[in-house]
C-alpha cells in the first residue's frame, strides 16, 4: 500500500542539485511544520541538477488522522521523480466527467505534464505524490546534467530499488509491517538476491525494452500533438538505433541472404500468429472463466491464468453488485488496488505461461526461461499489491468479512503457485549455468 497524499499537499520543493541526493520540503493541509525529504538517488533527467517547486491550487483537507503517522523527516531512496510524464487531463469538472462516464461518451481532454514524485521511506514505506493539476516551476540553471544513457541506468536503479523495497519490509512503520505480515509469512524462503546471471540479464533486457517503449510512446504522442500521423515502424527503428548508440553497443552485422530468408519466414509466422491471436481476442476467448465449457482444451489459457482471470472477474462482479466501489473512488482505494492487482497479475501470467498446451511443456527451455521469469516476478508483485489492498480493507472494514477472507485465501494460493513456478524457472537457469552441478566434488 502506497501513501498517496497529493490532495492534502499545499506546496513543496525538491532539490537534486547535488548528484546522488534529493532533498526538499513538503507542506500539507492541517500540518503546521513541513515534511523534510532526505533521499538517496537522482530524479529523471528533466529534474536532475535542478530545484523544482510546485503548488496545489485546490488542496483538500483529508482525514485528520491521515498524516498522523507520517514521519516529519523522510529518510529513504528515490523511486521515480519527474515533471514530464504525459497524462490525459480532462477539460471538464468532475461532475461533468461523471456524466460523460455514465453516458459512456468520450470526455474532452488534452495531454499535460504530470508531477510524479515517488520515494521509499525507511519509516512509511512507499510514498507517491502524482498530479497533473499542480503549478510547476523549474529553476533555469542546472548544476549538473544527466545524459540519456545515465537516465536509463538511473531508471534501472530505480526499478531495483522498488524490487528491493517490496522484498524487504524491514525498518518500516508498524502499520506497513502489519499490512505486509502475511506476505512475509508466505515468503517460503525465496531470495531474489541469489539470482543467476541469466536472470539478471533478463531483468536488464526487460528494463531496456521498457525504456525503448517509453521513448517510442513519447515520440508518438509528440507527433499526434503536432497533428501528424506517427509512423510506428520508422520511430521504432530510429529509437532502437539511438538506444544502441547511447549504450555504446556495436553496430549489428548485416544478415546473410540465408539469415534474411529465415527472418522473412519468421516475420510471416509471427504475423500469422498475431492475426490468429487478435481473432481470438475479438471473440472474447480470453475471458473464459475457469471451468467454462470448451471442447478444445488446447485453445484455453494456462490453468493458472484461467484461475486468476476467473477469480478477478468474480471479484469485480461482487464489488459492483454490492456497490462497494463507486466511479469517484480514487485509484488508491483498497478494493481498487485489490482488483487491479489481480487483473494485472493475470495479464503478466498470460504473457509468461501462455496456453494450456504450453503447460504440458513446462518448465520452459533455457532460451525462453529469462523472459518467462521476468513476467512471473511482475505477476508476483501485483499479487502482493492485491494482498496489501486487502490488508487495508481489513483495517477500514470495507466490503464483507467473509468475502475478504475468501479473497485472501484465493490470492494467497495463486501467489503460492507463482512462487513455485518462479523456483522451477530459476532451477532451469541455474542448471544451464552449472550443467555439471556439484558432481565430482568431495
Amino acid at each position: 500500500m502506497a501513501w498517496r497524499i497529493d490532495e492534502q499537499l499545499v506546496r513543496g520543493e525538491i532539490d537534486n542539485r547535488t548528484r546522488g541526493r534529493v532533498t526538499g520540503c513538503l507542506w500539507f493541509m492541517g500540518r503546521e511544520e513541513p515534511v523534510t525529504l532526505n533521499l538517496e538517488g537522482n530524479a529523471w533527467r528533466d529534474v536532475a541538477g535542478h530545484v523544482l517547486r510546485f503548488s496545489n491550487p485546490t488542496p483538500k483537507a483529508g482525514d485528520p488522522d491521515d498524516l498522523t503517522h507520517f514521519a516529519a523527516v523522510q529518510h529513504g531512496v528515490v523511486g521515480d521523480i519527474t515533471a514530464s510524464r504525459k497524462v490525459k487531463v480532462p477539460e471538464c469538472s468532475m461532475d461533468e466527467l461523471m456524466e460523460y462516464y455514465k453516458a459512456r461518451k468520450p470526455f474532452p481532454w488534452h495531454w499535460g505534464n504530470s508531477l510524479y514524485l515517488e520515494w521509499h521511506s525507511e519509516f512509511n514505506g512507499r510514498v507517491l505524490i502524482e498530479s497533473a493539476h499542480y503549478t510547476l516551476e523549474l529553476d533555469s540553471t542546472a548544476t549538473w546534467s544527466m545524459t540519456e544513457a545515465e537516465e536509463e541506468a538511473q531508471r534501472e536503479a530505480n526499478g531495483r530499488a522498488i524490487m528491493a523495497f517490496t522484498e524487504r519490509l524491514s525498518g518500516v512503520s508498524a502499520d506497513e509491517l502489519a499490512a505486509g505480515a502475511e506476505l512475509e509469512d508466505n515468503g517460503e524462503g525465496e531470495d531474489d538476491d541469489d539470482e543467476t546471471e541469466a536472470e539478471a540479464q533478463a531483468d536488464a533486457e526487460q528494463a531496456r525494452m521498457d525504456l525503448l517503449l517509453d521513448r517510442v510512446q513519447a515520440r508518438i504522442e509528440r507527433a499526434r500533438d503536432a497533428g501528424e500521423e506517427p509512423d510506428f515502424e520508422r520511430i521504432m527503428g530510429e529509437e532502437r538505433e539511438r538506444l544502441r548508440l547511447d549504450r555504446g553497443e556495436p553496430e549489428p552485422e548485416p544478415l546473410t541472404p540465408e539469415e534474411e530468408a529465415e527472418r522473412a519466414a519468421w516475420i510471416a509466422e509471427m504475423n500469422a500468429i498475431t492475426e490468429e491471436a487478435q481473432a481470438e481476442v475479438g471473440a472474447d476467448s480470453w475471458k473464459r472463466a475457469e471451468g467454462a465449457d470448451d471442447p478444445d482444451e488446447d485453445d484455453r489459457w494456462h490453468p493458472l491464468v484461467e484461475r486468476c482471470n476467473g477469480f478477478g472477474e468474480r471479484m469485480r462482479k461482487a464489488v459492483e453488485a454490492h456497490r462497494w466501489l463507486t466511479a469517484t473512488d480514487a485509484a488508491e482505494h483498497p478494493l481498487r488496488e485489490l482488483l487491479n492487482g489481480v487483473m494485472i497479475a493475470g495479464g503478466k501470467l498470460a504473457g509468461a505461461l501462455g496456453s494450456a498446451e504450453d503447460a504440458e511443456e513446462w518448465p520452459p527451455e533455457v532460451l525462453f526461461a529469462g523472459s518467462v521469469l521476468v513476467r512471473l516476478k511482475k505477476a508476483r508483485e501485483h499479487l502482493r499489491d492485491a494482498l496489501a489492498g486487502l490488508a487495508a480493507a481489513d483495517e477500514q472494514g470495507l466490503a464483507d468479512t467473509r468475502w475478504r477472507a475468501e479473497a485472501r485465501r484465493e490470492v494467497t494460493e495463486i501467489l503460492h503457485d507463482v512462487r513455485r513456478l518462479i523456483a522451477e524457472v530459476r532451477a532451469v537457469l541455474k542448471d544451464s549455468e552449472n550443467p555439471g552441478g556439484d558432481a565430482g566434488e568431495d
